[in-house]
Formats: C-alpha cells, structure tokens, sequence
C-alpha cells in the first residue's frame, strides 16, 4: 500500500479537513489500543496514518497562515 498523496488533501474543503483529522486521530488511538492488546496484524498502518495526519495538519496550517497573510495585506492597504 502506497503512502497517501498531499494533492488529495488540498482538494478538501476546510469542513471535510476537520473531519478528516479527527477521523485519523481516532484511528490513530484504535490502531495503539490494538497494539497495547496485541491484536494490532498490519504494523504499517501506523507509518501510514502518521504520514496522513502529518499532511492533514499541514494543510491546515497553510490554509491558517493565508488566511492571516491576505488579512493583514488588506489592513496594510
């Protein structure tokens, strides 16, 4: 399985963003609550869901920072 693409998460919209962050927070939880109780088989989808949220949470912080930047140039002018 090949890691996910940052390209389909800047086709989100911010409502499908925040959703689709705390989907994979919860599965990051389920994923250490398999592995605490030893039922966790695919130890990739760790990596896979870190990698995931990673770019998640980059995205957002993109879309905060230009939200920020294009408000302050508008009170600049």
């Amino acid at each position: 399985m090949a890691l996910p693409k940052i390209d389909d998460v800047r086709k989100l919209n911010d409502e499908e963003l925040a959703e689709e962050i705390l989907t994979t927070k919860r599965k990051l939880f389920d994923l250490r609550f398999q592995q605490a109780t030893r039922q966790l088989e695919k130890t990739h989808e760790f990596k896979h869901t870190r990698h995931r949220m990673a770019q998640l949470l980059t995205v957002e912080r993109e879309r905060q920072l230009n939200i920020n930047q294009s408000s302050s140039t508008t009170e600049e002018a």
